[in-house]
């Protein structure tokens, strides 16, 4: 077992969380760089959580977005580095980030989970998570690759 504490990210935390999202997370997104980070910080300073190991707050294990727009609770990147995977971090993170909603007055959250992540779909059903059917998301990008 590892020993792991929970924190809000920090700008100088970048690096290390995109690299984390590049080897253990599905899927990217146009907002996966550090000025995408950058801003997601600077709007939200707490909604970006982190996983570290207790005895090296430097090594990163995991990340959730917390994201609350005063009216829906988002979540998105809950990520866990494959090598420290089924030990808790995960259930940890999104327990972190429904105290945070509860917090802040949210009363529902959604989590953007890809269709063909079928490990994704198997933790998030596990925390109690399940698909809308009746919903489709749709996107517009704002800004050309």
């Amino acid at each position: 077992m590892i020993d792991f504490i929970l924190r809000a990210a920090v700008p100088d935390d970048i690096p290390a969380v995109l690299a984390l999202w590049a080897r253990a997370a599905k899927g990217t997104s146009i907002t996966d760089d550090a000025d995408g980070v950058t801003a997601l910080l600077a709007r939200d300073p707490e909604c970006l959580l982190l996983a570290v190991r207790a005895d090296d707050p430097a090594a990163l294990l995991g990340t959730v977005i917390a994201g609350w727009d005063g009216w829906r609770c988002h979540l998105y990147r809950l990520a866990v580095d494959p090598e420290h995977r089924r030990r808790g971090i995960g259930a940890a993170l999104l327990a972190a980030a429904e105290e945070r909603f509860a917090a802040l007055g949210g009363r529902r959250a959604d989590a953007m989970v890809l269709d063909e992540n079928e490990l994704g779909h198997r933790t998030w059903q596990a925390a109690g998570y399940g698909p809308q059917p009746q919903w489709s998301r749709w996107v517009k990008p704002l800004e050309e690759d």
